[in-house]
Order: C-alpha cells, then sequence, then structure tokens
C-alpha cells in the first residue's frame, strides 16, 4: 500500500499521485493587503520591441530607428511603454487572476523609469481592494496595484487594475478542467 502523496503548495490534487498546477487565485485568496512577488522575472527582448511596437503601429523613432535613438538623450532606442505595460501585466495573470472573467479596467498607469532592450522586469502585485458583484452573486470584483521594476530595483512601471474573479474558484477549476 502506498502512502498518500500530500498536495504539494501551488498544486491541487486531482487523484491519488497526480496534482495539478494551480491558475489563478478565487475571491476568497485575494484579501485586501495580500502582495504577491511574481517570478519569472522577463528580459526584454529586441524582437520584444520590433514586433509589439509594428503590432501596435507606433513607428516612433525613439522605438524604432537606432541611429535617431543614438543621438538622443539616451542614446539607445527606448522600450515602448505599451510593451513595458503588456509584459508587467502577463506576469501577474498567472496568479492574481488566471480565472478572471473579465478583465474590468486599468487606472493610474505611470511609467517611472525607461525600459530599454536587455532590462529584466519584475513585477509585484498588492490586492488593494474587493467586493462581491451586486450583479453577479457567483463572482467578486477585485482591485490591485503592481509595480514592475527592472534588474537594479528602479521602478519602471505602476497601475491600477480591476478584474472580475469567480467566488468559488475550485468549482471553476472542475467545470473547465484546470
Amino acid at each position: 500500500m502506498t502512502a498518500s502523496i500530500p498536495a504539494p503548495a501551488g498544486y491541487r490534487r486531482i487523484r491519488e499521485g497526480r496534482y495539478r498546477e494551480v491558475v489563478g487565485l478565487g475571491y476568497p485568496d485575494l484579501v485586501e493587503g495580500l502582495v504577491i512577488e511574481h517570478r519569472p522575472g522577463r528580459t526584454v527582448t529586441e524582437a520584444d520591441n520590433v514586433v509589439m511596437t509594428t503590432l501596435g503601429g507606433n513607428d516612433a523613432p525613439i522605438h524604432t530607428d537606432a541611429r535617431y535613438s543614438a543621438l538622443t538623450e539616451w542614446g539607445r532606442p527606448l522600450v515602448c511603454s505599451s510593451i513595458t505595460l503588456h509584459i508587467v501585466g502577463g506576469m501577474t495573470v498567472r496568479s492574481t487572476s488566471g480565472l478572471t472573467l473579465a478583465n474590468l479596467g486599468f487606472e493610474e498607469i505611470r511609467f517611472t523609469h525607461p525600459v530599454f532592450v536587455g532590462d529584466t522586469l519584475y513585477a509585484e502585485t498588492e490586492i488593494t481592494g474587493r467586493r462581491l458583484s451586486q450583479s453577479r452573486p457567483d463572482t467578486g470584483i477585485v482591485t490591485s496595484r503592481t509595480t514592475g521594476h527592472n534588474q537594479d530595483g528602479k521602478t519602471v512601471v505602476t497601475f491600477t487594475r480591476s478584474f472580475l474573479v469567480p467566488v468559488d474558484a475550485d468549482a471553476v477549476r472542475d467545470r473547465t478542467n484546470y
């Protein structure tokens, strides 16, 4: 007879000896004051800057023209701020809103330090508020404040985000095979 294997942190038991990674937290887990440090960090590449700048239609020379950028105070191209927001925001999803039903909005977005190709970004999120939805009783609205910083600890972006999450995350996981 095999002894029961306890569930490792960050996983849920599917059956004896089998576990599935947990994606996203539910409403009860996202309590005001909770701070999550998101890992792994993400190094910004030249491909990130070229592809995302092109997709976004932003052809400003400060992002796309190495010669032009070399003659500015920065001495090299800046990574487009929307790319910084996308990378840092994306880093938060797995833990905070992996089961989200809707992203309700971003507010108070501030870019506080330039980002360059080769910088490694990290993020942390604090849950700043939450309430049960009045129109959807099986969901809650969570508000968070995220800070992105580079490898030197310099804050590069901050933003507030609100999103809709299930009150019973395990019911959603069971229904969707997550």
